[in-house]
């Protein structure tokens, strides 16, 4: 089998690298709808019911499809492929021996029962890189499910998010999901790299758990330093005051102070200059030691004024501060400031066109492109397997997992 170059059109800095995608759901898609916005061509492998977002719905898109689904799965081609059947399995196992990268997001194992596993396929294709994503690693925690939701409890991320009096939080988002996708197209491209200078691919490992843990940053570095687990602080900072929301006449407002040249200027604008030469309030120490008081006399101010007026007021003086939007409001202000936050993308005949986020880095040469809307189930198959020629051949795994249930 050869891969069909007419169906690509795109240029850009990854292009000529293929893909074949076995993941599903979020971490695994998001990280290959990255490579493919910068020219690579990704086959995403479905099982014949597909990826199990496509079935999450409501919301659906403009299109009638799972919005989830859509968030993460644009620029690529579908096939199906039943790896319970010879043929299945052949077609699945001829698309990742051509490919560049494989990526996958099963339980550690499967891949290996069906031979599509890196040191088999490592075997016939050495130059091949490897991504596997998992929950929590291949070794003790290879049982384990990886859920977003189970990673942020176990991982610590609900021990620090929500209000001190309020129960463990998650984050309004699989945060932990688009954080390992990042992981993961961070490894290939490092591991592609390499490849430019040894001819030789590699195994690119990450996992939900490892990639939470490196995320939380200055709060796992306070925990090493101290032995104290940090608590949580609602929208409070640990480390900085006055960082966090207030009240106003309206809606809260968030204020981001980080120096003192910025705390004199923000109670100069709340019109209570003296605060800035209290000795409660002298330095950031003095600040987060007095956080509580602080708040009550900054919101007696901000509450006089409705948000947006505090906003101008507090922007035009350079202390950092905003209304808390709504996700509408938040698309709203980008593309207010000029950052094109909405792409349409259109499929070859024009039939059909999908609202999407755009991608968020900006290469001046060879930016993202939008080429196709996500795919409709198998919708490429012809085209990716066309000029197969002879019937694939593969051994009997009628018996095997399904790639669905896995």
């Amino acid at each position: 089998m050869t891969w069909n170059e007419d169906e690509i059109s795109a240029t850009g800095p990854l292009h000529g690298i293929r893909v074949a995608d076995f993941s599903r759901v979020l971490a695994g898609p998001f990280a290959t709808m990255m490579l493919a916005d910068f020219g690579a061509d990704v086959i995403k492998i479905e099982h014949p019911l597909g990826d199990d977002t496509r079935a999450w719905v409501p919301p659906v898109d403009e299109n009638g499809m799972g919005s989830y689904f859509a968030s993460v799965n644009r620029n690529k081609r579908s096939v199906t492929c039943d790896l319970r059947t010879e043929r299945g399995l052949a077609e699945a196992r001829a698309l990742a021996l051509q490919a560049d990268v494989v990526i996958e997001n099963f339980r550690p194992g499967v891949m290996e029962q069906y031979g599509l596993d890196y040191a088999t396929l490592k075997a016939e294709s050495p130059e091949l890189v490897y991504c596997s994503i998992t929950g929590f690693g291949r070794a003790g925690g290879a049982a384990l499910p990886g859920y977003d939701l189970l990673v942020q409890a176990v991982g610590g991320l609900m021990s620090v998010t929500g209000s001190p009096d309020s129960e463990p939080s998650k984050v309004g988002v699989a945060l932990v999901d688009v954080l390992t996708g990042q992981n993961a197209v961070i490894g290939i491209l490092a591991a592609l790299r390499s490849r430019d200078e040894t001819g030789r691919g590699q195994r690119v490992d990450v996992n939900l758990l490892s990639s939470l843990l490196a995320g939380l940053v200055n709060q796992a570095s306070s925990t090493l330093a101290t032995g104290i687990a940090p608590k949580r602080l609602g929208n409070a900072h640990p480390s900085i005051a006055p960082y966090e929301t207030f009240r106003t006449l309206d809606d809260p407002i968030a204020v981001a102070v980080g120096t003192d040249k910025q705390f004199a200027a923000l109670v100069q604008v709340l019109g209570v200059p003296d605060l800035a030469e209290d000795a409660r309030f002298g330095s950031n120490a003095d600040r987060l030691a007095h956080r509580d008081v602080l708040k009550t006399m900054l919101e007696k101010q901000l509450e006089t004024r409705p948000a947006p007026e505090w906003t101008a007021l507090l922007s035009a003086a350079r202390v950092p501060a905003g209304k808390v939007n709504s996700i509408a409001e938040a698309l709203e202000l980008a593309a207010e400031l000029g950052l094109a936050p909405i792409v349409p993308v259109t499929d070859a005949d024009g039939s059909r066109v999908s609202r999407q986020i755009a991608n968020p880095i900006n290469l001046s040469d060879t930016p993202a492109r939008y080429l196709r809307p996500p795919p409709l189930l198998g919708e490429h198959a012809g085209a990716t397997f066309a000029d197969r020629g002879a019937e694939p051949q593969g051994a009997d795994l009628s018996g095997a997992l399904s790639a669905r249930d896995a």
